[in-house]
């Protein structure tokens, strides 16, 4: 049975027309809103390796989907995702994009599809419009400098689409995303694309995915091979034991769909490959799979006659579950406009709607729960014993009462400033419904806004829309602080200045951590008129953009830019000069160092007595600081502030710095007594902060060449009756602490010169067979690195969650054979004759510009991608060529 025209509406439309999904991890919304939103709602992402076709795959879904009339080209620069100049001129994505399209489309006479091809006789269009999914898609960069963007991105997908190079297989950036999306439970399909390119392995691609990617991969399409010279024309589906061949040079709409039987008798070969496929598919089931093994016994133990609908529900069901074992694999060529309507089947079909995943993280008044946990508190707390029950430990239940009056609570995940529209801030509803006017209340910032504006984003352009409900991605203009990363709660009854009681102004959905930043640029407006529009500007893309940091030398004046790599600071740069048009000088790109004290010092107090805005204050702090012996620090550490006693606390600051605050007399557990000791206008919990928050400015420019302090213990000593007086402010304590330990870090230096660190970063690199002698020695001899493993096999590095992960023989991996393939042998080996990986950890300074050194030696087919590992203490020769190089400047 051969299918022609118009059967590109949905690829499973021949065999079925709906998979119910089943029911799991329901709030406590409905049931009614629960299983509307399961059947309408899916929040993908598109993740892979750099160039291995994210934008390409995004173009066609959207043209398949109806939302677009033609399709974009990345090369020429028309695509609907890629629509900042940046991107279209380097041909790459920068920041994520968000888009919204229904699969299956509407009916033909829906006026969203006015050009829609004739649909096949089987097509029902009652039934498939009353299944149309609304599909948030988003759009990742696949550059390592932009690893912010994509963290940001998976922190509010409920499911993602990998998708791999054909030729050059699991792909260093992609072990880096796929690792990222594993640490949010993010269920994954993956699609192998590029299959139409020469050199394709799609064997030897699905085994890399077990061995590097730690999961079990299940086939669900093989590539259909075609003539002698193993033409790529199609695909095998073998979920439901069919070969769909697209038109070769068509769009992708016209395709044909053969049964096993037809291809018995035009490709016996291929059929016979489609039936071990669907063999493998539901052994591998079976094992993971309960359901699945009844089927296989109801069906008398054959593999062909479980039904196309039970294959899926049973790849749904193991998908979904964490941690993910199983990985479902398809294939195609989407720039041949090969398999991508089967793709946008299985995000239907496998991956998550919203209610269908764990419930978000919260902390709310010191406490972690649930939101759901929070929602369901109200029923049962009672104003009685609130003040009791909100002092429960997690495993006890939360119990506040006025969780009642909290009718929405979304994240801001995204900052956009857009030229025509203002600032525009992408929001992920968790619960309830943002509505247009709404106020909405900023728990990070303690600022309440109104919401004049909400849109729902396609790409570059935009649709207004009255409300955005739980499960939805939306866009809110017109707000004036929100942030990436800040939990905005709509809450009944609140005004504009204020504020929601019960605690649930402390209420905030799980943060997005923000990478350590390891490159700078200075920038200098070309005058003092234009400083103010160079600051302005600057505020922009550090709200846009917040791994990207903003600091000032206090002696030259300086403002210093810092990011998370070359062409990171590079299209920040590009983004100030040309499209905010702001008149200044941008200096070169330097790597961040750190210093470290390497002695301590005696008390040290600093008595601030001058006027601030117009009003006498005074204040002193007592402080000293001394080095921690620890010659290696992890960045990034996020603050935490530990209690150790009621008269003490201790708060470890980022860099390896730890503050120690005394206290006495002033206990943390009981404010009674702080009458006798503080000012009426302070308070302990304030005091601890503004002491804080001097300390980490003072820290972070050191005495030695001006780079952020590591590794240092601060004490500070509290006498509340010599220090708080009543002309102290919050403003002059911090003022104080900063300039106590700023003279105590010039005394140490001056005492014995600081040491330098330097970021030292962990390279993952992927060459061919014939360089990897050539690319080690240079690493370990010419770059002084230190070579940690070959293949991953025996890696030192890995972090302690991947010893937890499972080890695939890739020999038990069932995979179709490709053409021109060198026959039979240990798999093994022919993973190192494709490519070899390399894991070495090298200074960052030897790898600026190794990109087109890596070219050189491996002939252009060598990738790398890097993170930072630690900062690490210099030897005093190599710290003194750093210092040089410096001076030359």
């Amino acid at each position: 049975m051969g299918m022609g025209v118009g059967w590109v509406w949905c690829a499973r439309c021949v065999v079925r027309h709906n998979v119910k999904a089943p029911r799991r991890l329901l709030s406590t919304q409905t049931q009614l809103q629960a299983d509307s939103l399961s059947r309408a709602t899916r929040n993908i992402g598109i993740i892979a390796h750099i160039d291995a076709g994210k934008t390409t795959t995004t173009e066609r879904m959207l043209y398949y989907s109806g939302h677009t009339r033609r399709i974009g080209d990345v090369d020429e620069g028309s695509t609907v995702t890629d629509f900042l100049p940046a991107e279209r001129a380097r041909g790459i994505t920068i920041q994520s994009a968000a888009i919204t399209f229904h699969w299956p489309p509407s009916p033909p006479n829906a006026q969203t599809q006015p050009q829609s091809p004739q649909l096949p006789p089987t097509f029902d269009t009652t039934l498939r419009s009353s299944i149309s999914h609304n599909i948030n898609l988003i759009d990742t960069p696949g550059h390592a400098d932009f690893t912010f963007e994509v963290l940001r991105s998976l922190r509010v997908l409920d499911g993602a689409v990998c998708i791999l190079d054909g030729v050059a297989g699991v792909e260093a950036q992609t072990e880096k995303v796929w690792t990222q999306s594993g640490h949010y439970h993010i269920p994954r399909i993956i699609f192998v694309n590029k299959l139409d390119r020469a050199g394709a392995a799609f064997s030897r691609t699905v085994k890399e995915i077990g061995t590097r990617l730690h999961g079990w991969p299940a086939v669900c399409q093989i590539p259909w091979w075609q003539g002698n010279n193993g033409d790529f024309v199609g695909v095998g589906d073998i979920v439901n034991l069919r070969g769909m061949l697209w038109q070769v040079g068509g769009d992708g709409r016209d395709i044909q769909a053969f049964s096993l039987e037809e291809l018995g008798e035009s490709d016996q070969k291929f059929a016979e490959e489609i039936k071990k496929a669907r063999i493998a598919l539901v052994e591998i089931l079976s094992e993971h799979d309960d359901a699945m093994v009844e089927h296989f016994l109801d069906h008398d133990e054959d593999h062909l006659a479980i039904s196309g609908t039970q294959i899926v529900e049973s790849l749904r069901r193991v998908v979904l579950r964490a941690p993910q074992v199983i990985i479902p694999v398809f294939a195609g060529a989407s720039f041949r406009n090969i398999g991508v309507q089967p793709l946008l089947d299985a995000v239907v079909d496998l991956l998550p709607s919203p209610f269908e995943r764990p419930d978000p993280e919260i902390s709310i008044s010191n406490q972690s729960s649930t939101l759901s946990a929070l929602l369901s508190s109200a029923a049962v707390a009672k104003p009685g014993k609130l003040a009791r029950k909100q002092q429960q430990t997690q495993d006890q239940g939360l119990a506040i009462v006025e969780a009642k009056n909290l009718l929405a609570c979304a994240l801001a995940f995204k900052v956009v400033n857009d030229p025509k529209r203002g600032v525009l801030v992408y929001v992920r509803v968790y619960s309830g419904s943002i509505d247009k006017g709404a106020t909405l209340y900023n728990t990070n910032l303690a600022v309440s806004e109104r919401a004049p504006r909400l849109l729902k984003m396609y790409a570059n352009d935009a649709v207004e829309v009255d409300s955005i409900t739980a499960g939805q991605i939306g866009v809110i203009t017109g707000l004036k602080h929100a942030r990436t990363g800040d939990t905005l709660i709509v809450y009944r009854g609140l005004q504009m200045k204020g504020t929601p009681s019960g605690g649930l102004n402390t209420l905030q959905l799980r943060p997005i951590n923000v990478p350590p930043p390891v490159f700078f640029t200075s920038i200098e407006p070309h005058s003092l008129s234009e400083q103010k529009h160079v600051q302005e500007s600057l505020g922009i893309l550090l709200r846009e953009d917040p791994s990207l940091h903003l600091s000032v030398d206090e002696e030259s004046g300086q403002t210093h830019l810092a990011g998370m790599g070359d062409l990171h600071l590079e299209i920040a740069r590009d983004r100030l000069l040309i499209d905010f048009k702001a008149k200044a000088r941008i200096g070169r790109i330097e790597i961040g160092y750190r210093e470290m004290i390497s002695t301590s010092t005696a008390p040290y107090t600093y008595d601030l007595d001058k006027p601030i805005a117009g009003k006498p204050t005074k204040a002193s702090i007592t402080a000293s600081v001394e080095p921690i012996d620890v010659s290696i620090i992890v960045p990034g550490q996020e603050e935490i502030q530990v209690e150790d006693g009621a008269f003490e606390t201790t708060y470890n600051l980022p860099d390896n710095n730890t503050l120690y605050i005394l206290h006495p007399n002033l206990s943390r557990h009981d404010s009674a007594s702080h009458k006798n000791y503080i000012p009426p206008h302070l308070s302990l919990p304030g005091i601890l902060h503004s002491i804080q928050a001097g300390v980490s400015a003072a820290l972070a420019r050191g005495p030695f060449n001006g780079f952020p302090v590591a590794n240092t213990r601060v004490t500070i000593d509290l006498d509340a009756q010599a220090h708080l007086l009543p002309e102290t402010t919050p403003t002059a304590i911090s003022m104080a602490a900063r300039a106590a330990v700023g003279s105590s870090l010039r005394s140490v230096n001056d005492a014995a010169p600081s040491a330098l660190l330097e970021p030292v970063m962990m390279v993952t690199i992927f060459v061919n067979e014939g360089s990897l002698g050539a690319v080690v020695q240079d690493i370990s001899s010419a770059r002084g690195g230190q070579v940690l493993s070959l293949d991953g096999s025996d890696s030192p590095v890995s972090s302690t969650s991947d010893d937890d992960l499972p080890r695939i023989d890739p020999n038990l991996i069932y995979t179709p054979p490709d053409p021109f393939a060198s026959g039979s042998g240990d798999m093994g080996s022919g993973l190192a004759n494709s490519q070899r990986q390399i894991v070495a950890r090298v200074p960052l300074k030897e790898m600026v510009g190794y990109l087109n050194h890596l070219r050189a030696l491996t002939g252009g087919r060598g990738t790398f991608v890097m993170t930072v590992d630690g900062f690490e203490k210099m030897g005093s020769q190599r710290q003194k060529e750093v210092l040089d190089a410096m001076r030359e400047f």
